[in-house]
């Protein structure tokens, strides 16, 4: 049984599949397997007839057992963005597990949040400063290139899944409301998926 993501960019098209592997290594989930994501535009992921064109392509995905949605809410509140497409991929996929997570603002502020166990990697400067407020500026890619070397830019295509791969769960867990729900999301769909899980999250997450 798969988790098929649905994502919004050619960045997460990699960093989305290292990110679910590294929380079924945290969870032992061994048996799930992680489907290669599906990648909208944003606009499509926020209009009902595409957004359910994409779950069915989803569906048709080897051995779909669940599905992750996973896009940024850029200047919108992921309160009022998730409901309606929480409500259309349920009811499009039926009997299918589906969770909608909106990374906020952007997927990098989950970087931001973790920034100290990025330090010395891809650019990230040795003394990267925390951010008071992960999640509360637009362009947390901006931010991530304000603490890399003047000259060295920030690349989803290049930097996202390396990154993915480093940043700390346990901090970017305790600093970022958006992740918690990226953390509950993918525990819901792997018990619905009849996976029996440790304590999730981890406590040492709750209490690190």
């Amino acid at each position: 049984m798969t988790i098929q993501p649905i994502v919004e960019g050619h960045g997460e098209v990699a960093a989305v599949p290292v990110l679910l592997r590294r929380l079924q290594a945290e969870c032992r989930a061994y048996g799930l397997g992680i489907g290669k994501p599906i990648r909208q535009h944003r606009s499509q992921l926020c209009q009902e007839e595409t957004l359910r064109r994409a779950v069915r392509l989803a569906l048709l995905q080897p051995d779909c057992g669940a599905i992750l949605i996973l896009f940024d809410s850029d200047d919108g509140c992921p309160k009022d963005l998730a409901p309606p497409v929480q409500r259309w991929a349920c009811d499009e996929a039926r009997d299918r597990p589906c969770a909608v997570v909106l990374a906020h603002r952007e997927y990098e502020a989950w970087f931001l949040g973790a920034i100290e166990s990025l330090r010395g990697k891809r650019g990230i400067l040795p003394d990267a400063a925390p951010h008071p407020n992960p999640e509360g500026p637009r362009d947390a890619k901006g931010e991530l290139e304000a603490r890399m070397p003047p000259g060295r830019s920030y690349s989803e295509t290049a930097d996202q899944a390396a990154l993915t791969a480093r940043f700390d769960l346990a901090t970017a867990y305790a600093r970022c409301r958006s992740f918690r729900r990226m953390i509950s999301a993918f525990g819901s769909l792997a018990a619905r998926m009849g996976v029996t899980l440790p304590e999730w999250p981890p406590a040492s997450w709750q209490h690190g």
